[in-house]
């Protein structure tokens, strides 16, 4: 029995050894494996969103809406963008039109100092070209331009005075020649209906008789103002004759510097048209006037000088000037004379007005200065309904010097873009020659007296 225990005890023993060394075993061979990844939960996921059907097969198509601005046609923008372009461009012309009315008596002064100093100033370099001096060259031209201007208007008002009472018996016999002619005439006309047209005039001035009163008020302030005008316009022309390349120089300023070379270069060619047009009318009423008064002198028509004096203002208002004038002095011979001098001045005036259209002015004021009929209208009408007279004389001039500064203007913007562009590419280099044999060889031996020819130089001086 006492073995018994002995034994068990051994066997404890045995066993707690082997429990040990497979412990030992199991934590070498955990060491030497990788750990093992511990599993996250992963989030719940999210409710998916209520599903929509898909559309039916047979349904159409719907493409995506494109942007706004790409919509939009391509002319439409550019229409767009012009009108707003255009609408400031009106406005401003706007605007310039009323300050141009608030001092149009100051405007169209300097306007016609322009004028009279385009058909002075050749007369001034001239002189200056003879010796004279810039002072006493400027005095003369313009002591003897308006010196010469007074007198054709002192001549004027001096037939008209003179002829006055001829002109009223010979419109009082003109009119009972033409009642007698109406009343013979086939067209049938009655004494009762002539006496009612003579009482409806008659009764249509007494009805008027306060309106024409105030403005036989009224044209003493015109007088005040044609004499201001008049003295602005003498004033502005002596300094243009005397200062003009200064005042020039100095409205240049004015200009931004991008386009100030531009507008340096198309003012002498607008100065040179304007001086063209001034010049060039000035002979063409010159020729119509002394043609169509002598034809009415030897009509006998009484005042021709002051009707020819007339056509002369007259040709400076293009087409509407000629036709007005010419038809006061058909009505002049009509109601003096007879029907029959009445068609020989009609005759007369178309004539010289036809040699003016096609020889005259083609000849005298070239290429340079012509304008299209149509716009010679259009301007006319235009510068009328602003400013009466004054504008349909300035609107011609003004359309012929527009249209000489935008061509030049044109031209320059297209050469001034050619001058900037990127020069074109060079030409590449060209490889040397591969040097032959021959050429490479030694040079033969030089004949005794010959200069030795330095290495690298073909040998002349």
């Amino acid at each position: 029995m006492s073995r018994v225990p002995a034994w068990l005890s051994q066997m404890g023993t045995g066993l707690t050894r082997m429990g040990e060394q497979l412990e030992r075993r199991r934590a070498a061979a955990t060491a030497d494996e990788p750990p093992v990844p511990v599993a996250v939960p992963a989030p719940a996921p999210a409710p998916a969103p209520e599903s929509v059907p898909p559309p039916p097969s047979y349904a159409p198509a719907v493409s995506a809406k494109p942007d706004p601005v790409s919509a939009i046609p391509w002319g439409m923008r550019v229409a767009g963008e012009a009108a707003w372009r255009l609408l400031v461009l009106a406005g401003t012309v706007w605007v310039l039109m009323r300050v141009i009315s608030a001092v149009q008596l100051v405007v169209m002064a300097f306007v016609a100092a322009l004028l009279i100093t385009a058909l002075l100033q050749p007369t001034v370099a001239w002189l200056k070209r003879l010796g004279v001096p810039r002072g006493v060259a400027t005095a003369l031209t313009a002591i003897a331009g308006f010196v010469l201007m007074g007198l054709v208007g002192w001549f004027v008002v001096w037939q008209v005075v003179e002829n006055i009472d001829d002109l009223s018996n010979r419109v009082t016999d003109g009119i009972e020649e033409l009642k007698r002619w109406l009343l013979n005439s086939p067209f049938h006309v009655t004494e009762d209906q002539i006496n009612d047209i003579a009482k409806s005039l008659s009764d249509a001035i007494g009805s008027n008789t306060e309106e024409i009163t105030s403005a036989g008020l009224q044209g003493v302030t015109v007088i005040v103002e044609l004499l201001t005008g008049i003295f602005l316009a003498m004033f502005s022309t002596l300094f243009l004759l005397y200062d003009g390349k200064k005042v020039w120089q100095w409205s240049l300023k004015l200009v931004p510097a991008q386009a100030r070379e531009g507008v340096a270069g198309a003012g002498p060619r607008a100065w040179h048209t304007l001086t063209a047009y001034v010049r060039g009318t000035v002979i063409v009423a010159m020729i119509d006037a002394l043609f169509i008064g002598l034809g009415l002198y030897f009509l006998e028509v009484p005042l021709a000088v002051p009707l020819a004096v007339i056509i002369f203002l007259g040709a400076f208002i293009p087409l509407v000037g000629a036709v007005i004038s010419g038809a006061l002095a058909v009505v002049v011979a009509l109601v003096t004379q007879d029907v029959f001098t009445a068609l020989m001045v009609l005759l007369i005036v178309l004539g010289v007005q036809q040699i003016e259209g096609h020889v005259l002015q083609p000849f005298i004021l070239g290429r340079a200065v012509r304008v299209h009929p149509l716009a010679v209208v259009l301007a006319v009408a235009a510068g009328g309904l602003v400013a009466g007279i004054a504008g349909a004389v300035v609107a011609v001039p003004l359309v012929a010097v527009t249209n000489t500064v935008v061509g030049y203007l044109r031209a320059y913007s297209a050469e001034r873009d050619l001058r900037h562009a990127a020069p074109p590419a060079e030409a590449p280099a060209r490889e040397p020659e591969p040097v032959t044999a021959s050429a490479s060889a030694a040079p033969a031996a030089a004949p005794p007296g010959t200069p030795a020819v330095a290495e690298g130089t073909d040998g002349r001086e």
